[in-house]
């Protein structure tokens, strides 16, 4: 099910959740759990000049505070904990939200920003580096409230906190209709520390998650891994409230994944390894819009560029634009960086690895952490050196080496601070307008998408900032064309 959210839709009242068990807490009592609340002077120097670089949230800021359209609202956030987070956090507040904040990545955080948004007295538990264990103990942090509460809405990265509230739900109907609970099977380490933790909330209070689940009003969802879970949901009509796909519009989708790679991927692998990319030959991995970034940023920097592609319309895109377009197993001698993008799993395997040529540099800037199998890389025969955090060699019995960036994590996040803050701008715009679209109109269990009108107008507030002119269409050239003066100026099924 994919439907389109506009204005006109009608609220629909929520399911009132049974009083919440008390007795025992979900999660110990913390202000905040971060790595130094002294950084909070440099990142709340990094904010004040970073909401110059974010036109919209301000504007937005501008247009809802006095309304407050989200106030008397729980809201949890699931999100890179960065300096452009940070504003999109006090955007929210602002609008009334009573906010709760983790992670969605153990490498993500600039501790500094989650210093400046703790001084404020706003619950967040993130910092660089976590263990996978500490990661959802943050998540769980994030989505427990004072009194076992849980949000009313969500904000989420890559569908975690999501995952966890419905990872919970199931095991409790596993639980009631079976009065024990399942075994764990899963041989994966991050599945394990999910399934570990959610037996022990059960234990403090075995409905725990049917208690909070009907007060969901909606999530937000950042990315197209988390909307590729959201649809997987709806297709096995397991989904549990309704989602809103700010990753699909276009003032997201185009300008964070195209444009926001196209700075980042760079800053990340030269962070991290000082190298020159000048001359070298660089293998990207797909060329959606966060390949066509990858390619494009590349290309700026005088590399050789080749791209692997399983869809055919990507890879004649790919061949358009001067790329040499070819199977990943064929170039595996020939690439010096290799870059994953795709979002889906396995595209780098150990036996890639052990074939690239020596002091081969491997990352990834998809969303899936699993995109490299790090896993069989570190079970394997190759020995590991850290050489600085999130940048490891591993050397391989014939004596060839490699370079991993953020274990095979975002490395534009692991390795530097991720995009930059006006293109952020535009992402968390759509964020902010979803989650004021939630709280008003409560809609039914689906997938929604952004209205095109809200689109424009965000594209709109940022052309300012960019010190661009907009041509103005004749009430006969609207006519001709059959839109309004006004816009919206494509049909919702145009593509930009």
């Amino acid at each position: 099910m994919r439907v389109q959210l506009n204005e006109s839709n009608k609220s629909m009242k929520t399911q009132k959740s049974k009083i919440q068990d008390q007795s025992k807490k979900i999660v110990e009592s913390l202000p905040y759990k971060i790595k130094d609340i002294a950084l909070a002077k440099l990142g709340r120097d990094k904010i004040d000049i970073s909401e110059k670089e974010m036109p919209g949230l301000m504007e937005l800021r501008k247009k809802y505070s006095r309304s407050k359209p989200l106030k008397g609202f729980r809201l949890t956030g699931s999100l890179h904990m960065t300096i452009e987070t940070a504003i999109l956090i006090e955007t929210l507040k602002d609008l009334g939200a009573d906010v709760r904040w983790a992670s969605c990545n153990i490498f993500s955080t600039q501790d500094e920003a989650a210093a400046a948004i703790a001084k404020t007295k706003t619950p967040v538990f993130a910092w660089k580096g976590e263990t996978l264990e500490e990661y959802w103990d943050c998540t769980l942090q994030a989505l427990t409230f004072k009194n076992n509460l849980g949000p009313n809405l969500i904000v989420d990265d890559g569908g975690d906190a999501t995952l966890l509230i419905h990872k919970g739900f199931e095991l409790e109907n596993y639980f009631n209709e079976h009065k024990k609970l399942p075994k764990i099977t899963s041989n994966i380490e991050e599945e394990i520390v999910i399934e570990k933790l959610l037996r022990k909330v059960h234990k403090l209070n075995p409905n725990h998650w049917h208690n909070i689940v009907p007060e969901i009003i909606g999530v937000s969802e950042e990315t197209t891994t988390g909307v590729a879970r959201l649809q997987q949901m709806v297709e096995d009509a397991t989904l549990l409230f309704p989602a809103f796909n700010v990753n699909d519009a276009a003032t997201k989708s185009k300008f964070d994944n195209l444009y926001g790679c196209r700075e980042s991927l760079a800053d990340g692998i030269k962070r991290s390894t000082e190298i020159m990319l000048a001359g070298k030959t660089v293998v990207v991995c797909g060329y959606g819009d966060v390949g066509k970034g990858s390619a494009q940023s590349m290309k700026s920097y005088g590399c050789k560029v080749i791209v692997t592609e399983i869809d055919p319309i990507c890879a004649l895109q790919a061949a358009m634009e001067g790329f040499e377009v070819r199977r990943l197993e064929d170039v595996l001698k020939r690439g010096n960086i290799f870059v994953t993008t795709t979002g889906n799993k396995d595209i780098i395997t150990l036996k890639h690895m052990k074939k690239m040529k020596d002091q081969a540099i491997v990352c990834n800037i998809g969303h899936f952490d699993n995109e490299i199998q790090v896993d069989a890389l570190n079970k394997s025969d190759a020995k590991r050196d850290q050489i600085k955090p999130q940048l490891d060699r591993y050397t391989f019995k014939n004596g060839k080496q490699i370079f991993l960036l953020a274990e095979g994590r975002l490395v534009n996040l692991g390795c530097a601070t991720g995009h930059a803050s006006f293109v952020m701008s535009t992402s968390f715009s759509n964020q902010v307008l979803a989650q004021v679209f939630l709280a008003k109109n409560k809609p039914a269990t689906g997938i929604y998408d952004l209205p095109r009108k809200l689109d424009e107008e965000v594209a709109r507030i940022h052309l300012k900032h960019l010190d661009a002119d907009l041509t103005k269409l004749s009430k006969s050239q609207a006519e001709y064309i059959g839109v309004n003066v006004n816009g919206p100026y494509k049909k919702d099924e145009y593509r930009y």
